[in-house]
């Protein structure tokens, strides 16, 4: 710490012995002795220094006291100066008033009382030393306050300049400020912006989001806000516009409000729309070279395996019909057409297979299935193939597995594609495993491993709930050329094969395994492929929900039966509408397994014609329907004369839950809804419902 600046006393005395005297007394003090011994060398001190306090002799030869006195009262710089007269003359009345006039602030009488020297001294002193700090304290605060006055223009000229909005709120959530380009971004004056959050030109598409945004930024106390909505501004043009904001807190941590910014990116969100519009075409252009490559090879795959076939059939049946051959040869000809006939059958069968998936139209006859039954005979039938390789196949199959509820000529094929493509694709001496074993949910098995309990249909249509605790594992595994792992994503998907090299030596048009995950998803189940690599082999993993097993009071778990057994809506008519072909396939069967008449049509006008002629028990309505929808089906139902079916219940499947859809779906005319996925239990019980109350109310009449 630097030590405090010696302050100036100035003696003035034309005896040098009295100003020795003087400086012996107040040397004491520590401040700096200023002596003169004339009242000209006294104005001259006083050029270039300022004094706390003069100690002025007044009977000095030449210039008096009283006159230096007057002059120094006549300079600026001094004019304030303490003068303290010293005399060794008695003061009358007249030297007083003479003194005083000229701005003396005492006299002192000679010999100087030491104390009363010092303590009158020191109080000019002290006074000195607290006038300069506040001179100096001044002079900063100037200092500070032109500082401010600059930051605060500097300030307002960027605020004012600024090319994006800025906007400042208190902690109670009310607009301080904002810069004119806010102003100019939400179309406000500015006394308007003041009045208005931003959060009112927050287009209505967007409003809900900002607004549930904004609060938990406020409520939650984050640093940083940042958001893009688009805003409909005071004069009803529409732009895109970022918010930032950041919150305002005093050196103590104190919450004092929040800064932000608008910053209109129109022109950018423009660009970026344009540039993920030439992506989404140059995608699409790549997607569409790639499947019209795909299709180009896929054709060339289909000639190849078309006309190869065809070349032995021909070539045998013109030999039979020129030669005379022998048994032998005869017996070979025509095991030789057999067999490249049963391969085009094969072939013909899959891409109908294909056809039939991709316009939704693949059905399963559902019973109840032995999947030992089924894998033994698909084994049966691929046998020949691996004997001819000289592949060896193993099974283990658990025959207390139970039964799941399928289609089994489909179930086959399924086991069938899965053991020719590991035949297929295993060299000659490989090997070939089949595991049939039981699996239960709880087990501590990978997540993709555990069938989600939905149905999940390949054309699209909403899940359908499916119960079911345990499950029928089967794995195929092979030994065979393995799959490469950036192939593996693409293995069930159509008329893909790793390459068409791997088409060309191991023959197929690339659609089995595609067909056997549609199969598969149909059934309730998942399939994964997995392999260590080229060259190492492959598995396929195929899990399908297992049939409950009846429980000890006799009842059956919540789950979809496959039989007859429980028919708690026998003999109710049951009208289905819905243009989505696999879904109202499935409900269709549903309601017959619980004992129902069905009828299922795909259209608004079919289903008016049966209402009015066939008289159903109850409606149930996909609301997904394209144009007309189902709201106008209901409408028109309600228009109808109640003994034509204008009073029918009606139920309505939706995928919309919110409070509104409800309201929308009750006041249209429905009885009851459901949101998908729909449960099977829980629409036979709200039908059951809806039947009952109907009776009751028809008793009460």
């Amino acid at each position: 710490m630097q030590p405090e600046p010696k302050v100036n006393i100035l003696l003035v005395d034309d005896k040098l012995e009295n100003l020795l005297a003087l400086e012996a007394i107040l040397e004491r003090l520590g401040e700096n002795l200023v002596k003169a011994t004339s009242g000209s060398e006294a104005l001259r001190c006083l050029l270039h220094q300022d004094f706390a306090v003069i100690l002025l002799d007044v009977q000095m030869p030449g210039m008096d006291g009283f006159e230096t006195a007057n002059l120094i009262r006549s300079r600026e710089r001094s004019r304030q100066t303490p003068i303290i007269f010293l005399t060794a003359f008695s003061t009358s009345d007249q030297m007083l008033f003479k003194g005083y006039a000229l701005g003396a602030v005492d006299y002192l009488l000679k010999p100087i009382d030491t104390n009363i020297l010092i303590s009158k001294v020191t109080v000019f002193v002290e006074l000195f030393k607290k006038t300069q700090a506040i001179k100096e304290h001044a002079t900063q605060l100037a200092a500070v306050n032109a500082e401010l006055r600059q930051s605060e223009e500097r300030f307002r000229s960027l605020s004012t300049c600024s090319p994006v909005g800025i906007f400042e709120i208190d902690t109670a959530g009310k607009c301080k400020y904002t810069n004119p380009h806010y102003q100019a971004i939400c179309g406000l004056n500015a006394a308007e912006s003041l009045e208005k959050q931003w959060l009112e030109f927050v287009h209505p598409d967007d409003k809900e989001r900002a607004i549930a945004t904004w609060s938990k930024y406020l409520d939650n106390g984050f640093q940083n806000y940042s958001e893009d909505f688009q805003f409909l501004t005071a004069n009803h043009s529409r732009r895109w516009v970022q918010v930032r904001s950041s919150r305002m807190v005093s050196a103590q941590g104190k919450l004092l409000g929040y800064v932000g910014t608008l910053e209109d990116i129109t022109e950018r969100k423009q660009a970026e729309e344009v540039r993920a519009q030439i992506i989404r075409e140059q995608t699409a252009r790549q997607e569409a070279e790639a499947a019209n490559q795909m299709k180009d090879e896929f054709l060339a795959v289909l000639s190849h395996e078309l006309r190869t076939p065809l070349t032995s059939m021909l070539g045998w049946s013109k030999i039979l019909r020129s030669k005379k051959l022998d048994d032998k040869a005869t017996a070979k000809a025509l095991e030789a057409i057999e067999r490249n006939a049963t391969s085009q059958v094969q072939l013909i069968e899959d891409i109908l297979d294909v056809s039939r998936i991709i316009r939704g139209q693949l059905k399963l006859n559902l019973c109840v299935v032995n999947l030992v039954a089924v894998i033994e005979a698909a084994l049966e039938a691929v046998r020949p193939l691996a004997e001819a390789k000289h592949i060896q196949i193993s099974t283990i199959l658990d025959s207390a597995i139970g039964s799941v509820c399928g289609d089994p000529v489909r179930l086959q094929q399924i086991v069938w594609n899965l053991l020719s493509n590991a035949i297929k694709f295993t060299p000659q001496h490989g090997k070939v495993t089949v595991n049939l074993e039981l699996i239960q949910k709880t087990d501590p098995e990978p997540r993709e491993l555990i069938p989600s309990g939905e149905i999940v249909l390949s054309s699209g249509v909403s899940p359908i709930k499916f119960v079911s605790s345990s499950y029928a594992q089967i794995q195929v595994i092979d030994t065979g050329i393995g799959i490469e792992s950036d192939f593996l994503p693409k293995v069930f998907e159509r008329f893909r094969q790793a390459d068409s090299t791997t088409t060309r030596s191991h023959n197929g048009l690339g659609l089995g395994l595609a067909i056997v995950r549609h199969l598969v998803e149909l059934h309730n189940g998942i399939i994964i492929a997995d392999s260590p690599g080229k060259g190492q082999g492959a598995t396929f993993t195929l899990r399908l929900p297992l049939m409950p097993s009846p429980s000890l009071d006799g009842k059956a778990d919540n789950s979809i039966s496959c039989t007859a057994g429980n028919t708690p809506l026998v003999g109710l008519k049951v009208l289905v509408v819905g243009d989505e072909t696999d879904s109202r396939n499935f409900l269709a069967f549903m309601f017959e397994e619980y004992g129902a008449n069905v009828t299922a049509v795909a259209s608004i006008e079919t289903a008016l014609v049966i209402i009015e002629e066939t008289q159903p028990d109850i409606l149930i309505s996909d609301l997904s329907m394209s144009a007309p929808d189902s709201y106008n089906l209901i409408q028109q139902v309600r228009d109808l004369a109640p003994e034509n079916g204008g009073d029918i219940p009606a139920i309505a499947l939706t995928a919309f839950s919110h409070e509104e859809d409800r309201l929308k779906i009750l006041a249209a005319g429905f009885q009851h809804y459901l949101t998908k996925p729909v449960d099977p239990e829980n629409l036979i019980n709200v039908v059951t419902s809806v039947m009952n109350k109907k009776s009751e109310v028809r008793s009460q009449k």
